[in-house]
């Protein structure tokens, strides 16, 4: 009998970590990393006029490719790294035809509002790539923390486990990787 493969998400505000994290997680563990913002910037090459804003088209796209390439991989029973600042009410409709296709983790990215705030101000000067995504200017940290602060964790009857990436990870890969491999 084939065990089902693993779907890890990771989840958590924009600018807690979610990417570097799921990266990390993927090599180590050996699979894929699928992340909604690369996706997302990789349509905005075939829309060179393309402005984002809250809700714009490409981020309307992006929702249902991003499942659709989750769905393709477990189906294949490819264990699977998925990334987004997706709150529940986007993970939960999304991730519920999954269940029956693989294993599900969620790893909860946290970090303090200033920090993610001061992490996406950083990303958005230093990459070009960034220009497919509605991301905070200066003035906007007084909104930035409110939106963060009011962020909607994904909530599956699911395995979790809360990573504090304020200064590396809290707990450590080492324990992340255990978790995702069904160890602890």
């Amino acid at each position: 009998m084939t065990s089902l493969p693993t779907l890890v998400v990771v989840s958590g505000p924009p600018g807690s970590g979610k990417t570097t994290l799921a990266h990390e997680i993927a090599k180590l563990v050996g699979c894929p990393a699928i992340c909604r913002d690369e996706i997302k910037e990789g349509m905005v090459h075939a829309a060179p006029e393309f402005l984002p804003s809250p809700g714009d088209a490409l981020t309307q796209r992006t929702l249902p490719t991003f499942f659709g390439v989750l769905d393709l991989l477990l189906r294949a029973r490819v264990t699977t790294v998925a990334e987004a600042a997706f709150q529940d009410r986007l993970w939960r409709p999304g991730l519920e035809p999954l269940r029956k296709l693989a294993q599900i983790r969620i790893v909860h990215c946290t970090v303090a509002p200033d920090v993610a705030t001061e992490r996406q101000l950083r990303r958005r000067a230093d990459n070009p790539l960034r220009r497919a995504h509605a991301d905070p200017r200066p003035n906007d940290a007084a909104a930035q923390a409110r939106g963060h602060s009011a962020f909607d964790r994904v909530s599956l009857d699911a395995p979790w486990i809360e990573v504090d990436t304020t200064d590396g990870y809290d707990p450590g890969l080492k324990d992340v990787v255990a978790f995702v491999n069904g160890l602890n």
